[in-house]
């Protein structure tokens, strides 16, 4: 199957899925409560004009003008998750109800049908999930457009030298400068990272949804991040997505020591620890895969190593090849509350801090968000690390 036709498919089941969704929430809202003939009909055109401007959206989200193209992006970004919410809320109300009619039927007779009895409750069902789905929405909007927390975490790593006890090292992940994030955003995330003095600045990929020449003066504020030992940055999917080598020369040019598949030593002599990073780990569809194994070739056993990875998932080479810590971002701690269950299925860790074997996982729930400008219970982050010596 060629590019464009995998590209086309795949565009064809990502629409027949955002139809079928729309539909169940439209009948579970909509058609079952049987609302007044005039209410059905605008409230359908509703959901079809909602369902056609995601599409749309995708679309304007490829401008080069952000300005524009953010007024033009949000409404559908917003209504994405919204819609995603009220999906969510009904398939539980709907199980919940389901389970109900079955242990009613094990339990005691059934009555017939009431059809009275059927709208009315339709119709309690549909407020109430209004209700709780309409506070959900307001409560991610304003906690994804909100400011961004400052989190700090400690890490115990055994071979720390007692000398770097305290060390601090701010991660950044998924700013996902793009469509609707821009300038100001990261002007702002600069500022707050330079207020913490880090020792060292570390970016653990999907900083960018498009290419240079679209973003280039977006990013540009970047430059103006301040610590001890500097910025250090690995690749997300998301770069392979916009042009990573471009990227990676680009930040360079910033000065962002980009580490791909390699390491650094991280202070002078004996008072230092090896700091890894690799490729994304879908870069090897991209002919850049991912090598713990080459980064950290060679290296002291008996020094500290941190890695960067984009994904908890390199968290399983990352064990096999002696890191003591990784940092990775990727998931968004699930964005919106209850996704965080189904990234499970792909990643060891989805936010926080875990152990995978031997290596300790820090995953950021990201700074800035991708699609919805939303988040449901994963409030977006500058991390704080400090690392603290055994």
């Amino acid at each position: 199957m060629t590019r464009g036709a995998q590209i086309a498919t795949f565009i064809g089941i990502a629409l027949s899925v955002l139809a079928a969704v729309h539909w169940y929430v439209w009948v579970r809202l909509v058609a079952d409560p049987s609302p007044p003939l005039g209410l059905r009909r605008l409230l359908t055109a509703g959901f079809v004009f909602m369902f056609l401007a995601i599409p749309a959206t995708f679309y304007v989200s490829r401008a080069r003008v952000i300005g524009p193209r953010r007024l033009l992006a949000m409404p559908g970004y917003v209504w994405l998750g919204v819609v995603f919410i009220f999906f969510m809320l009904l398939a539980g109300t709907d199980v919940v109800r389901l389970v109900g009619a079955l242990v009613q039927r094990l339990v005691a007779e059934v009555p017939p049908s009431d059809p009275t009895r059927r709208v009315a409750v339709a119709r309690f069902f549909a407020a109430a999930v209004t209700f709780v789905g309409g506070g959900a929405s307001l409560a991610a909007l304003r906690s994804g457009l909100g400011a961004v927390i400052v989190k700090e975490v400690r890490v115990r790593l055994d071979r720390l030298p007692k000398e770097l006890h305290g060390m601090t090292i701010v991660q950044l992940s998924d700013v996902h400068v793009g469509a609707t994030i821009g300038r100001a955003f990261v002007e702002r995330i600069v500022a707050q990272v330079n207020a913490l003095a880090p020792d060292l600045v570390a970016i653990t990929g999907d900083l960018v949804d498009g290419s240079v020449a679209e973003l280039g003066e977006h990013i540009a504020p970047i430059t103006g991040l301040r610590s001890r030992f500097g910025t250090y940055f690995v690749t997300g999917n998301h770069e392979f997505y916009s042009g990573a080598e471009s990227w990676c020369r680009h930040l360079s040019s910033l000065g962002v020591r980009v580490l791909r598949n390699e390491r650094v030593s991280i202070g002078e002599g004996v008072t230092s620890f090896d700091l890894a990073g690799v490729e994304d780990h879908d870069g090897k569809r991209f002919g850049k895969p991912s090598d713990v194994a080459k980064a950290v070739e060679g290296r002291d056993p008996s020094r500290e190593l941190v890695l960067l990875a984009h994904q908890p998932r390199s968290a399983f080479d990352a064990d096999a090849n002696g890191v003591g810590l990784q940092l990775s971002g990727h998931t968004h701690g699930g964005q919106i509350w209850p996704w965080s269950y189904f990234v499970y299925l792909q990643q060891p860790v989805v936010a926080g801090l875990a152990r995978v074997g031997r290596t300790l996982v820090y995953v950021s729930c990201g700074t800035g968000y991708w699609g919805p400008p939303m988040r449901l219970h994963a409030p977006a982050e500058i991390t704080r690390i400090v690392l603290e010596s055994a």
